[in-house]
């Protein structure tokens, strides 16, 4: 596997990550401070309710963050790609991990000791603000799922994350717009807060309708401008 990954500029950092958005030396100055590491695809990065410990560059990679509440049932709280930042709330506030991540595929990832990412947050104040805006987008985006969970149907619901995703890491390809993340309909499901056979029967109605196309552990967006109409959402001009 051929790892892509850029210290310079931000032509390898997916759009709206921490390293797509931060200044050149800021961006230069944290990866410098970041010990690169290949894991399998797999492998729990981090593990929910542990301490807290280094915070992780996502210099290649693809992630899950899920997590799971008191009566063992575990959700899929979003998705982390190439130029992400994992672990660092835990590591600003000072408490246990409230997530765990696990890497999707072989991934090539920074590890920064926690104490170091403190140091460097003191040394470049406008990266603070830089992890706000992130965060802010975070807790928005959480807020409207939690509105959509119960304003909107499955399908509808399926078809806002579909678009959501290929627009943070969609892939332009001949027969349409892939989603850009390897996710089971198990996945989709619990991502929109839906049981597996609900994803499976609004993909197929979906794809009755020609709007989109399932393989393995993906989709691919065939008729962009109807489906995002379907999903009642604003199309572009």
């Amino acid at each position: 596997m051929t790892f892509h990954h850029s210290p310079e500029g931000n032509r390898g950092w997916s759009a709206g990550t921490l390293l797509a958005r931060m200044a050149e030396d800021d961006r230069r100055g944290l990866l410098e401070l970041s010990t690169p590491r290949v894991y399998s695809g797999g492998h729990e990065l981090i593990r929910q309710g542990e301490p807290s410990g280094p915070v992780y560059l996502l210099l290649d990679a693809l992630v899950t963050v899920t997590a799971s509440v008191e009566n063992g049932i575990e959700t899929l709280i979003g998705i982390g790609v190439s130029g992400d930042i994992v672990g660092e709330m835990a590591v600003i506030d000072d408490c246990p991990r409230f997530a765990s991540v696990t890497l999707c595929r072989k991934s090539l990832v920074g590890r920064i000791p926690g104490p170091a990412f403190m140091g460097y947050l003191q040394r470049h104040p406008s990266v603070p603000l830089v992890l706000g805006r992130i965060l802010s987008d975070r807790l928005r985006h959480a807020h409207r799922r939690r509105l959509e969970f119960t304003g909107y149907d499955v399908d509808i619901r399926l078809a806002r994350a579909l678009l959501e995703l290929a627009r943070l890491h969609g892939r332009r390809q001949p027969e349409g717009l892939d989603i850009g993340v390897p996710l089971s309909q198990a996945e989709l499901g619990a991502l929109i807060g839906a049981t597996e056979g609900s994803v499976q029967r609004a993909l197929r109605q979906l794809a009755a309708r020609s709007w989109v196309r399932t393989k393995h552990r993906g989709v691919l967006i065939t008729n962009h401008e109807a489906l995002t109409r379907f999903a009642e959402l604003a199309t572009e001009p």
